[in-house]
């Protein structure tokens, strides 16, 4: 099932602002040099599919390139793992998409006009299915090896983009990539606000107040315990990073003491229990420093449920026997690291 991420984001990407960044920032070749984008335009996506379906989820778009239209289309994929025939299933809706234009008239010099396959996945394990269709099919004979199909589409993998490093961003994309992969609270306020100030202008006020609604959702799912209502009372989160860097570190912070405050007494109820037959100062030592323990485990548990969901059964063993120092580490690394098991470390573990 759609989630609202999965929505807000085929929402964001219908904005010709956000579609154009993506090509300007991650599509190789110098012919975006010569792309008119004020021609970008979104064109009727939903085919008649074998299932006899309409299909609403993918978005086909036209730019003029010199005097020529070039097509692109837009799969945004949302899976957690890559789909191993993504390359048949791309074959199918460009010929789809090549019988629309046939059918349309919409023709180079009597010939298809050019077209760009692409596809954003935004799983967590890293795409390994092939990329051009002819590696779908297996070697045959000799002679018929010409006409094995053959279509490569472009890959954009979220996760495992190498972006760069710098505080400065090229475009609202990059920001919009570097948000989902945030590590702290400065970075979110610094890159809304970088989003606000390259939207500046009035014709950008649809996706400004599109980009808020992700944005706020994002910050949820991110740090799904602190209290949103003061949150939601920053009416324009793009505005400016002081405001909103300074209410999410309160924010967090409150609710890193409620959960520690929660481990914290678990914790003296484990000591008192302890002590009456260990002595009692040692018991509640280390009561408590098991439930601070157990109140950040809590909340980390919390977090990569949102994030890594469905979570498995060695995921949670290991929070639960980790040391205060390695959760904490984790806790730092939970929006940079590409995979659950490279966060946890789930090769180290088992060793």
């Amino acid at each position: 099932m759609p989630t609202h991420h999965d929505n807000d984001y085929k929402l964001l990407f219908s904005h010709p602002e956000m579609v154009r960044d993506l090509l300007l920032g991650f599509v190789p070749g110098d012919w975006v040099q010569d792309a008119r984008f004020e021609t970008l335009e979104r064109v009727n996506a939903s085919y008649v599919s074998e299932s006899d379906k309409q299909r609403h989820d993918d978005m086909v778009w036209r730019l003029q390139v010199g005097p020529r239209w070039v097509w692109v289309y837009l799969l945004l994929e949302f899976q957690s793992q890559p789909d191993e025939w993504m390359a048949v299933r791309m074959m199918v809706y460009v010929g789809l998409l090549a019988q629309h234009l046939i059918k349309e008239g919409q023709l180079d010099q009597g010939r298809l006009p050019p077209l760009l396959p692409m596809v954003l996945y935004k799983g967590h394990r890293p795409w390994s299915s092939a990329l051009d269709v002819s590696d779908c099919f297996a070697p045959g004979l000799p002679a018929l090896e010409p006409y094995r199909p053959r279509l490569l589409y472009h890959l954009i993998d979220e996760a495992r983009l190498k972006l760069s490093p710098s505080d400065e961003v090229r475009n609202v994309t990059e920001a919009l990539f570097k948000l989902e992969h945030s590590a702290n609270r400065s970075d979110i306020a610094r890159l809304a606000y970088a989003m606000g100030q390259a939207l500046q202008a009035p014709e950008h006020q649809k996706l400004r107040r599109t980009l808020n609604v992700w944005l706020r959702r994002l910050i949820r799912r991110k740090m799904p315990d602190i209290a949103t209502d003061e949150l939601d009372q920053i009416h324009d989160l793009l505005k400016g990073p002081t405001m909103l860097e300074e209410t999410l570190e309160r924010l967090y912070n409150e609710a890193i003491e409620k959960g520690l405050s929660k481990g914290h007494s678990q914790g003296l109820s484990l000591g008192l229990s302890q002590g009456l037959s260990q002595g009692l100062t040692q018991g509640i030592t280390q009561g408590l420093t098991q439930g601070r323990s157990q109140g950040i485990a809590m909340m980390l548990a919390r977090v990569i449920e949102q994030r890594f969901a469905p979570v498995p059964a060695w995921a949670y063993q290991r929070l639960q026997s980790a040391s205060v120092e390695r959760l904490e580490a984790w806790s730092e690394q939970m929006f940079s690291a590409p995979t659950l098991e490279a966060l946890l470390d789930e090769a180290g573990a088992r060793h």
